[in-house]
């Protein structure tokens, strides 16, 4: 009994002790670990996918990223850690000392002492190939891959950074967010938000500064592989005031083009999208606002100008370059009686009747518009097919997951 008291006394007696362990790793994004100012060997952790494996007589040099940036962060290692099965597109988890780099090419780099493989790679079936710029055609055929390439990991951080400016954007205006439903028995575009199209032009401007400060070398990386050129086009827009021409000026300015269109233009026929794309070439590749659109190609619930006989609505869309139309909007009829007469001409009064309600029961004068987000990221990008901005794309035939 005496021999056992002792024991469980020195085990409590060692349990108290606090035992010698070494400090764990901090883990960190790619990105984290090239903007760390402390290089004084700081233990991490890093994982990322390998973008290139390098090995030399005494010496191992990795390559990952884990899309948190375009750059990659470099790994040196012992050549004596078992690099059998490391290899280009597989999972690792890398743990060492991150350290100010010897090289001008990057800051800092991890000194590995230890690498974890955690996905294999089957090199040879893998679609995407080291140190190959394949076509934007064939990486469209890999939707739950494509994330892994350079040019579609930078189109997604844009996104990101666009989404976050946009609600900055009405934020810092003093917009409310609200989710309206996705589902609505009602045919009908736009949003509440009060209409200006100085509102337009500041948000497509405020948005655009942010994203070339806070990924300029995402955006850099499409100019100068995808759409050489239009960082020049991009910053003409930035600089220059949007112009502003009702409907029936742009009618006029198609009517006396040289170039042959596709559909004819005649007023009251709607503007399509090689007219558009005219318009804003006849105005120097500056956006432009085309304004009082027919009262005819327009919904019930935009603004009566009550200008007979052309009868247009307060209805705007703003054109840019390469795209054609990029927002939609108008004034809403807030005046009730002219708001009954539009749904009983349409047969429309008993399903909008609470609409009508809106109106009776003290109507303000508003308006709304909308942005083509996708077609948003194609006139800064210059991206020409609107399939290579959207993460997973549907299409006819394309269905994949």
């Amino acid at each position: 009994m005496f021999g056992a008291g002792c024991l469980l006394r020195a085990l409590r007696s060692c349990s108290s002790i606090p035992c010698p362990r070494h400090k764990p790793s901090a883990k960190l994004s790619v990105r984290d670990a090239l903007r760390a100012q402390n290089t004084n060997g700081e233990r991490v952790k890093v994982q990322g996918w390998i973008r290139s494996v390098r090995s030399q007589k005494e010496v191992l040099f990795l390559h990952i990223n884990d899309g948190s940036s375009l750059e990659s962060l470099q790994i040196v290692a012992d050549s004596s850690l078992d690099s059998r099965e490391l290899a280009f597109g597989c999972s690792v988890e890398v743990q060492g000392q991150l350290v100010k780099s010897p090289s001008k090419r990057q800051n800092v780099e991890l000194k590995a002492d230890k690498i974890d493989i955690v996905g294999n790679c089957d090199v040879k079936a893998f679609p995407f190939k080291y140190k190959k710029r394949h076509p934007l055609e064939y990486v469209r055929q890999y939707p739950h891959l494509r994330c892994r390439t350079n040019v579609l990991s930078s189109i997604l951080r844009i996104r990101s950074e666009a989404t976050a400016a946009i609600h900055a954007f009405f934020k810092d205006s003093g917009f409310v967010h609200i989710h309206t439903p996705i589902l609505t028995s009602n045919d009908c575009e736009g949003a509440g938000e009060l209409f200006q199209v100085e509102v337009m032009e500041g948000l497509f401007k405020a948005t655009t500064v942010k994203l070339l400060s806070n990924c300029p070398e995402d955006v850099e990386l499409c100019h100068k592989f995808v759409a050489p050129g239009q960082k020049d086009r991009l910053e003409h827009m930035l600089k220059n005031n949007f112009l502003i021409m009702s409907y029936t000026e742009a009618v006029e300015i198609l009517k006396q083009a040289s170039q042959n269109f596709t559909f004819t233009p005649e007023w009251g026929a709607d503007l399509h999208t090689e007219h558009e794309k005219y318009l804003v070439k006849h105005c120097g590749n500056v956006p432009v606002f085309v304004i009082n659109y027919p009262l005819v190609l327009k919904p019930f619930y935009m603004r009566d100008n009550e200008d007979s006989p052309q009868h247009t609505v307060a209805a705007v869309d703003l054109l840019v370059p390469g795209v054609g139309e990029l927002f939609g909007g108008s004034l809403r009829e807030e005046r009730y009686h002219f708001l009954e007469q539009q749904l009983a001409r349409l047969g429309l009064t008993d399903t909008y009747q609470w609409y009508l309600d809106l109106r009776r029961f003290g109507s303000v004068p508003h308006g709304g518009f909308g942005m083509g987000f996708e077609r948003y990221l194609q006139c800064i990008l210059g991206v020409d097919n609107i399939k290579d901005v959207i993460p997973f794309p549907r299409f006819t035939h394309s269905c994949l997951l």
